[in-house]
């Protein structure tokens, strides 16, 4: 129990970078999943932007199964933080069984519904008759691999919230490696084109599940689980829904966003819109990642704290992450107006794509430097229990404003105008976000997390 013990008097700074570094390496180390995938097909000449074009149908898809392991992971890890740091281990252990129940039950249950309905998944996400027959290859695979992702992404959390961080870096080391090695064997070696990166994938995922649940199983953990204990506990589901309530809304509402932009792109500007904006997405991955990273670091300190009524030590950690998150995003910022042409032939150098992409980085990435303190701050919340203030937050950027700017713009401003309703959405959500942590930073001693909800809807209000 050392290592979790040390979240209550270690040094604040030495704390993030000690939890952080790992889970950021990680991020970007887990980004090239979808951004490997992306260079191996977008160079392959029986692929190129057709290949991209189906992997940025398919990126919303991949969300929505990111979203429901965010939702178990992220919230059932913070009540596990915070159970720890009000010292009740057999509480804390009620939401990592629970959370492991819920994670492989809902996985198995999104791998059939996948497959059963692919075809008009894929239409309905805005595949266009050239590009369904490559997204059917992609997902109709990726969806086998549904539980392993989930596993791998959920039950992490629950390991860097466990004390061991660098434990938790390698879950998603061994998974990106794993794919980065077999992507080019099963693209060109097998001649498998997009379904070999789909295949690369799930393996990947499920090797990365299986080192988390042996971490548990096995008595590797400070807080073990045993086969039998993985179950559900009724009482306490609500609460973790709660608390990973606004992390999902996050990732559900990207989901429905890039659907939305896709929708537009390729009325706006075809295939080649669409194909561009998959550049972009990939690129702002491994640019925002490590700002993830940092958030997921930063989470058990302070939910700990927090349980543990340091509210100082709370303060502190949240700032000093957001000076750090607003400083790894400028570098990014500063790459793509330097170089965005370098960063855009990594991916494919047909000209059309090309000169589109280059436009798009500029304009979709103007005022970037805002997202760092969005994130960190926006999940603050989160961390502390304000599960309905958290899911405000970080739903402003990616429905309240991002979303109908989307929608409005471009009939005003053509493509362009789509572009540019990102940095519109940066600026009035950071703004709104600044308001609400100034009167939190000034009333965190108020907000308390109830210690033992005694009835559904109690559990139902612990986080509000």
């Amino acid at each position: 129990m050392d290592q979790i013990h040390q979240l209550k008097d270690h040094k604040i700074s030495a704390l993030i970078w000690r939890f952080s570094i790992p889970a950021m390496v990680g991020m970007i180390i887990n980004a090239l999943y979808n951004i490997v995938d992306r260079i191996y097909i977008g160079n392959a000449p029986d692929l190129g932007a057709n290949g991209l074009a189906a992997l940025t149908i398919a990126f919303p898809i991949m969300l929505i199964v990111l979203a429901v392991g965010v939702l178990f992971g992220i919230g059932g890890a913070t009540l596990f933080s915070i159970r720890l740091g009000q010292n009740k281990p057999k509480d804390a252990k009620d939401a990592l069984a629970t959370s492991f129940f819920l994670v492989v039950v809902v996985g198995l249950i999104i791998s059939v519904l996948g497959l059963v309905f692919l075809d008009d998944i894929l239409l309905i996400f805005g595949a266009s008759e050239v590009i369904l027959p490559f997204a059917k290859d992609y997902m109709g695979i990726i969806f086998f691999g549904t539980t392993f992702q989930m596993i791998a992404l959920a039950m992490n959390n629950f390991i860097r919230a466990d004390g061991r961080p660098k434990m938790a870096m390698m879950t998603m080391l061994l998974g990106a490696v794993t794919n980065i090695i077999l992507d080019p064997i099963f693209i060109f070696g097998f001649n498998m084109g997009i379904a070999g990166a789909a295949y690369a994938t799930i393996i990947a995922q499920a090797i990365s599940a299986l080192w988390v649940a042996s971490y548990f199983l096995h008595g590797k953990a400070n807080i073990p689980l045993k086969l039998k204990e993985i179950k559900p506990h009724p009482l306490i589901i609500p609460t973790i829904l709660s608390l990973g309530l606004p992390g999902f809304s996050l990732q559900l509402a990207a989901s429905v966003l890039n659907t939305f932009i896709n929708r537009t792109l390729f009325a706006y500007g075809g295939d080649i819109a669409v194909s561009g904006m998959g550049i972009i997405n990939s690129i702002q991955t491994f640019m925002i990642l490590p700002i993830i990273g940092l958030n997921q670091g930063i989470q058990p300190i302070i939910s700990y704290n927090f349980g543990a009524k340091q509210y100082d030590r709370v303060r502190e950690t949240v700032k000093l992450g957001i000076t750090y998150a607003t400083l790894i995003v400028s570098v990014g910022y500063i790459i793509t107006r330097l170089v965005p042409g370098v960063l855009v032939g990594i991916f494919n150098r047909e000209e059309a794509l090309m000169s589109f992409s280059i436009m798009a980085i500029r304009s979709w990435f103007l005022l970037l430097p805002l997202v760092g303190f969005q994130i960190i701050a926006s999940n603050f919340f989160q961390a502390i229990g304000r599960a309905k203030t958290a899911m405000f937050l970080t739903l402003t950027r990616q429905v309240i404003i991002l979303l109908p700017a989307v929608l409005i713009f471009p009939q005003y401003f053509g493509l362009q105008g789509l572009l540019y309703a990102a940095p519109f959405a940066d600026v009035i959500s950071a703004t709104l976000t600044f308001i609400f942590f100034i009167i939190a930073m000034k009333n965190l001693e108020h907000y308390t997390l109830k210690e033992h909800p005694s009835s559904m809807r109690d559990a139902l209000l612990d986080a509000s």
